[in-house]
């Protein structure tokens, strides 16, 4: 299901081949977030266009609208929202944890309140796979437990065994299940920031045994170079022969220290997110469009971008676009940075191949950061 096909000489970048029920992944890799069934603002032909190889969905917000009974009657989550490539779905683990009312934790699961409406449920790591099942994405991820950044250690060891104990049982009920197609599970490695926990996490997960690994609890407030030394030092301990997932990490230099630390796919939704509020990402860095600078500025966002947006429009009609609070802005900031981030993943995967990985990730810092002095 995975090839590992070439290491970089001068990092630990590599490039990989996953291959899944709906298409296979080039890796290094980016996902765009669906959280909801969709790309906010963007369809499905612009995401292809743009490049996009697989997106996420999350199983918590579908679970709880429309709902699994919608989407099984339209033929699964594919089916139901147009999309014919992989999908990733994660559990809606963090989702439970962040977004959850009155939230209790047993070994069982979680039993919580829906932020939605109030109501009650329980998640068991046995129901999230049943949900990701009736979901029919390509990639499913285990139920755990998300600790915020900064946390004791022995609440976060508490935490650890809570979340070893559910992706146990999580592999277990998929071996006994009788699903015609063959979803992937991926294991999510907790332990906060804590080495001798993410070590031990990782012990107990290959133990169990997954198609994937997921790094999970980064980018949830620590420094960046903590957030850097532990998505290295967890990777490390991962097998070469299993794609190697960091969650939530997004910024474009962040996600290029990660390719150089070993990991290969990633999501996030800052490219949508902050192309929703005028931030449009740039291999010169980012830059503003709200800002007056803009008025009268009638090029391109990036004129060495192919994009629709950076084809037709100006940094001007777009500024105006968001002072005057027309959706189409939004819009096309928000295609700009999806169509930045696939060519960013495309340019590392050349370097990545040419083995100038870090020299490629280096000049790119050097020139992203100084337009952002």
């Amino acid at each position: 299901m995975f090839q590992l096909l070439h290491k970089d000489k001068s990092s630990k970048a590599r490039l990989g081949r996953l291959t899944t029920a709906h298409g296979v992944i080039d890796t290094p890799v980016f996902m765009p977030v669906g959280t909801q069934g969709t790309v906010k603002a963007l369809s499905n032909s612009e995401l292809k266009d743009a490049g996009a190889e697989i997106i996420l969905g999350n199983a918590y917000h579908l679970y709880l609208r429309p709902g699994l009974d919608i989407i099984g009657k339209a033929g699964g989550l594919h089916k139901f929202m147009g999309w014919d490539r992989p999908i990733l779905t994660d559990s809606g683990g963090y989702q439970v944890f962040s977004l959850a009312k009155l939230r209790k934790l047993t070994d069982n699961g979680a039993e919580f309140a829906s932020h939605i409406d109030g109501s009650r449920h329980i998640l068991t790591p046995e129901r999230v796979i049943d949900i990701q099942q009736a979901l029919g994405s390509d990639i499913m991820m285990t139920f755990d437990e998300c600790v915020h950044y900064p946390a004791a250690k022995d609440y976060v060891e508490q935490s650890l065994r809570l979340t070893t104990g559910w992706a146990r049982r999580s592999k277990e009920h998929l071996e006994k299940s009788d699903a015609e197609s063959r979803q992937l599970l991926f294991g999510i490695v907790q332990g906060s920031t804590y080495p001798d926990l993410r070590k031990r996490a990782v012990k107990e997960l290959l133990d169990i045994g997954f198609d994937g690994y997921a790094i999970g609890g980064v980018s949830v407030g620590e420094p960046r170079d903590l957030l850097y030394e532990t998505a290295g030092y967890t990777a490390a301990l991962l097998p070469e022969d299993k794609p190697r997932y960091l969650m939530g990490v997004g910024m474009p230099q962040d996600i290029l220290e990660a390719i150089a630390l070993g990991c290969d796919m990633f999501d996030c939704v800052v490219p949508t997110r902050n192309g929703r509020n005028g931030q449009a990402f740039t291999l010169n860095g980012d830059i503003q469009l709200r800002n007056a600078a803009y008025k009268e500025d009638f090029t391109a966002i990036d004129d060495t971008c192919g994009c629709y947006t950076c084809r037709t429009h100006t940094r001007s009609y777009i500024r105006h676009l968001f002072n005057t609070e027309e959706l189409l802005g939004l819009r096309l900031v928000s295609l700009h940075n999806i169509h930045f981030y696939v060519k960013l993943i495309e340019l590392s995967r050349k370097a990545i191949a040419d083995g100038r990985f870090a020299s490629f990730k280096d000049e790119f810092r050097t020139k992203y950061n100084k337009e952002n002095l």
